[in-house]
């Protein structure tokens, strides 16, 4: 029996996606997205990739970019989805740019805060550590039971700080 036009078009991209998945699959993602109830696909596993490989953040438009040169037939709108989940199930964190643009960063599972150079976009974690005396001081001063916190603190890294000079 042959297979109509539509039907080889599925069986190829089908397989293309089984090869995404194959060269792409980390244990950590796939980790990552079964612990945020995800079903595992190839789009998200590339998404979550490119934002992990990244180094700095990215708006979804570049990352969206980004995937196009390996990925051509990535839907924009899938790119942005996979991005929101990933921030709704703490894989990445959403920064706002100048004007109003969301940047994403891949993050790590364990909490932690942010130093978000708004020349670069090279973004670092603050550890948990580090933070703890400063929310026991707001707990005590405001008499306030902190429950959690996300702060992201905004500056120039100290090479952007250098090159202004």
């Amino acid at each position: 029996m042959g297979l109509n036009l539509c039907q080889m078009r599925l069986s190829v991209k089908y397989q293309r996606a089984s090869l995404i998945l194959a060269y792409v699959s980390t244990p950590s993602i796939d980790t990552r997205l079964a612990a945020g109830g995800r079903r595992r696909t190839a789009q998200r596993v590339v998404v979550a990739e490119a934002l992990a490989s990244a180094k700095r953040a990215l708006s979804a438009q570049e990352l969206y970019e980004r995937i196009r040169e390996t990925h051509p037939t990535i839907g924009r709108a899938t790119v942005y989805r996979a991005l929101e989940q990933q921030v709704e199930d703490r894989m990445a964190s959403r920064f706002e740019r100048e004007g109003h643009v969301s940047a994403y960063i891949a993050c790590d599972a364990e909490h932690h805060h942010h130093l978000v150079c708004t020349s670069c976009q090279r973004v670092d974690d603050v550890a948990e550590d580090v933070v703890a005396p400063m929310l026991t001081a707001v707990g005590r001063r405001h008499d306030f039971a902190v429950d959690h916190a996300a702060l992201d603190f905004y500056g120039l890294c100290a090479r952007c700080r250098t090159k202004r000079r």
